[in-house]
């Protein structure tokens, strides 16, 4: 077998790889996710309709996103919705109640704690960790600029 040169293995990557339907994929995730926040606004129309504070709907609102993501995923409509949509079900918050029940449904036949429990995290973790991470560093920055 003849070794290729890396300009030789691009050229074969580039025959072999199917062309992307790029603005297909991004009108789709845009719709999607623009979807996904308008069922968003709706929560949070109905919470302060039904009597809550502007805070307290905001909350609830992220808190019934979060509960319909998870919902979503264990049935396996969101993983449906996400194979169509693409990138506009990640964004929102529901994509991430989907990034923490997914590994644990998926590691669930391992046992409650080595399985579930160990893997819910896998994806979420380090979206947790880098979060909290950058927003420190952002308010350390402000304190130091005297805006904090």
């Amino acid at each position: 077998m003849d070794e290729m040169t890396n300009e030789q293995y691009e050229n074969y990557v580039k025959e072999v790889s199917p062309n992307s339907p790029l603005w297909k994929d991004m009108a789709k995730a845009f719709i999607s996710g623009g979807a996904i926040c308008c069922v968003g606004q709706v929560f949070l129309n109905c919470w302060k309709l039904w009597g809550l504070a502007a805070e307290d709907a905001a909350t609830a609102t992220s808190i019934t996103l979060v509960l319909l993501g998870a919902v979503l995923t264990g049935l396996g409509i969101y993983d449906r919705m996400a194979r169509f949509s693409g990138a506009g079900t990640l964004v929102p918050i529901t994509g991430f109640a989907n990034s923490v029940v997914a590994p644990a449904l998926e590691f669930k036949t391992e046992g409650f704690v080595t399985g579930t429990a160990a893997k819910m995290f896998v994806i979420a973790g380090p979206v947790i960790v880098f979060g909290i991470s950058t927003s420190v560093v952002y308010g350390l920055i402000l304190c130091l600029l005297g805006m904090g």
